[in-house]
């Protein structure tokens, strides 16, 4: 089995990259605080729902932009459950 990658890591170096966007005005974009959305960017926190609805609203507005446009709330949190079990089964058994 992997490790799959964290999802603020996907935001980090894929999402904010193609929108040219820094964390602050992504932040003030998305309605969170910069300290919350860069402790996601850092893997020190995860995508909770209330994020993932607001990735998902934010970045449907970006259909502008070529290749960015879509994860769903879903995704968003599948990635984090993925992220978090795998994890977990790592600590279990050590």
């Amino acid at each position: 089995m992997y490790d799959p990658p964290h999802p603020g890591a996907t935001l980090r170096e894929d999402v904010l990259p193609a929108l040219g966007l820094t964390v602050t005005e992504a932040a003030a974009q998305l309605g969170v605080s910069r300290v919350m959305l860069s402790r996601v960017l850092n893997e020190r926190a995860g995508i909770s729902p209330e994020l993932a609805i607001k990735l998902e609203r934010w970045l449907a507005d970006k259909g502008d932009h070529p290749g960015i446009g879509g994860p769903s709330a879903e995704s968003w949190l599948a990635g984090q459950a993925a992220y978090d079990l795998w994890h977990a089964r790592q600590r279990l058994a050590a």
